[in-house]
């Protein structure tokens, strides 16, 4: 007899995944299912799958784990987490509006903002950016030099006014021999100029193992940081992706980063594995 998987399809921002609660039930081989379940014309259609679980350390409360359309698997998401925190709350699964998340690349807090036992938003600290020497990294001496940032998972940054050449350079860019473990790329452009306030860019992103997304929130943190690096912006921004807006702050009293922005439930469902 077949099994049957409860999941839950959210977004944040547009970047689209399948929610599936291990605490109650368990996928065999995720892998697997998150590239059938992924496909956008024979399966359920996402970004990736999200493995919602119990935390086995003190330090957290819960777990995720995310595979990407590709199978592979990914250290992190900063939009998948921000659903997650949406998702324990309005399930009734915590009453706590500060959750600590552990992810492959350490444990990350999520305050939720909520009104009326609804959550509007959700504030993840996404710690402190790794920096590399980017010289390494110029993939291409016709796009210029980019930035690389870690943030927990492995991002390149070019400022262009041609944000629109993410698939062909993007495709091209995350398994360039410079990146051995493979690279989200993304396109930004300044929209309105540094203030004291904050700088809003535009972004379009090519993520490792997905491709094209509507959003990336380790991507947005990873731009708004190349941003300060490069001079182009202060320490706050607004990035714009193809799917909405995710508000950055990379805080210099802690030097960690912070991504608020939206999640949203989409629908419920079940399919057999």
């Amino acid at each position: 007899m077949a099994q049957k998987i409860r999941f839950t399809k959210m977004h944040g921002c547009g970047n689209d995944y399948i929610y599936v609660n291990t605490m109650g039930q368990k996928v065999p081989n995720p892998q697997e299912a998150a590239i059938r379940w992924s496909d956008r014309h024979k399966g359920i259609g996402s970004d990736g799958l999200v493995l919602i679980g119990k935390s086995p350390v003190p330090e957290a409360d819960y777990t995720m784990h995310i595979y990407n359309a590709d199978g592979s698997e990914a250290m992190m998401c900063g939009n998948a987490s921000r659903c997650i925190g949406k998702y324990l709350f309005e399930r009734g699964l915590t009453d706590k509006t500060d959750i600590r998340l552990l992810t492959l690349s350490g444990v990350k807090t999520l305050q939720l903002h909520t009104i009326n036992n609804k959550v509007e938003s959700v504030t993840v600290d996404m710690l402190e950016p790794v920096l590399e020497n980017e010289s390494q990294y110029i993939a291409s001496r016709s796009m210029g030099r980019g930035t690389f940032v870690s943030m927990g998972n492995p991002h390149y940054v070019i400022f262009t006014d041609d944000v629109d050449q993410v698939g062909e350079t993007g495709r091209m860019l995350e398994k360039h021999p410079a990146f051995p473990q493979r690279c989200n790329i993304e396109f930004a452009k300044i929209v309105s100029g540094k203030t004291a306030d904050h700088t809003t860019i535009r972004t379009r992103v090519w993520e490792r193992g997905s491709g094209i997304t509507q959003a990336c929130g380790t991507g947005a943190c990873a731009t708004a940081v190349a941003a300060a690096l490069t001079g182009r912006a202060g320490h706050k921004s607004d990035i714009v992706m193809d799917g909405g807006t995710l508000s950055i702050e990379w805080r210099e009293s802690d030097n960690h980063v912070y991504m608020t922005g939206p999640a949203e439930f989409v629908f419920d469902g079940e399919i057999e594995i």
